[in-house]
């Protein structure tokens, strides 16, 4: 077995969790609870499941409790980039927090639950991540595997695992599980400031340079109060 293409995940923690409210009154999105512990907590112990040892986690909404709270970690070992002074968005995110990150690491956001298939949604990412050939490698799911998700999708897939947009109005097979493993070669040029990473994924679309695998596990989105229940029932049921 080909050990991890990374031991560094990045995990979004910053954004305001409008979605999310009256539950985010009080707490950062990352420590409303599911199944008993914080949502932070289900992608963190993911990540040191899978074996990997670091994690850059960024903070800005109602961010002391939430830092104290994932420092306190022994597994993974936790960094904070500090968004306090400006939110910047999923892409600007990345930008800041690059010094503390190696080349290439993980990406996560901290607000879905997955249950891994087969092999980690880690493993599936390293074992076809090229570098030569990829910006980024996106984990993403059919709808078939996608729960409390009522969109029309994210990207269309090849044959060869290359990304790309749907066509205006047409429902896309697969979604963006949040997961993603990311080249630092995708954050070249950036711009400066708050910015969506879907900048730099169109970009690299345009260069063949985005890929994606099927996510083989069952994914979750937990973006919203009414998404809890039924999440946490089919996580007992597993």
């Amino acid at each position: 077995m080909t050990e991890l293409a990374s031991d560094t995940a990045m995990v979004l923690a910053a954004g305001l969790g409008k979605r999310m409210r009256p539950l985010t009154a009080s707490r950062a999105k990352p420590m409303v609870r599911v199944a008993g512990k914080p949502l932070i907590d289900h992608v963190l112990d993911k990540l040191a499941e899978a074996g990997i040892a670091k994690a850059v986690v960024n903070v800005h909404y109602l961010a002391d409790a939430l830092e104290a709270h994932v420092t306190a970690r022994a597994s993974p070992r936790v960094t904070i980039s500090d968004e306090r002074e400006q939110l910047l968005e999923t892409g600007g995110g990345m930008v800041k927090a690059a010094a503390l990150l190696p080349d290439p690491f993980f990406e996560v956001n901290s607000d879905n639950i997955w249950l891994d298939g087969p092999k980690s949604a880690f493993r599936e990412l390293s074992d076809v991540w090229q570098p030569d050939r990829m910006d980024a490698l996106l984990l993403v799911v059919p709808h078939s595997r996608a729960h409390n998700f009522a969109g029309g999708g994210d990207f269309s897939m090849s044959a060869g695992g290359g990304l790309s947009r749907p066509k205006p109005g047409r429902v896309a097979p697969f979604i963006w599980t949040g997961i993603q493993l990311v080249s630092k070669r995708l954050l070249r040029e950036a711009p400066e400031g708050p910015f969506s990473t879907n900048l730099l994924w169109n970009r690299a679309i345009e260069e063949g340079r985005l890929y994606g695998v099927a996510f083989s596990g069952q994914w979750f989105e937990v973006g919203t109060p009414a998404a809890i229940a039924p999440t946490e029932a089919a996580l007992k049921e597993s």
